[in-house]
């Protein structure tokens, strides 16, 4: 599983940077936005993963 964190921590970091150098974000911001950000690519992925999973069928 430490690799799915470590890809979410990847992808949050490559969003919040592309959101800085646009101007979206200011780097005073950065701790509340890189939160937000982080739990909203977690809750997408992780439920993702969960909706795909296939449940075990016993006959």
């Amino acid at each position: 599983m430490a690799t799915i964190d470590e890809q979410i921590l990847r992808t949050t970091k490559e969003i919040v940077v592309k959101f800085i150098e646009s101007g979206r974000i200011s780097p005073s911001s950065f701790h509340e936005s890189f939160k937000d950000i982080f739990r909203t690519v977690e809750k997408t992925t992780k439920g993702s993963m969960k909706s795909t999973a296939k449940p075990d069928k016993k006959e």
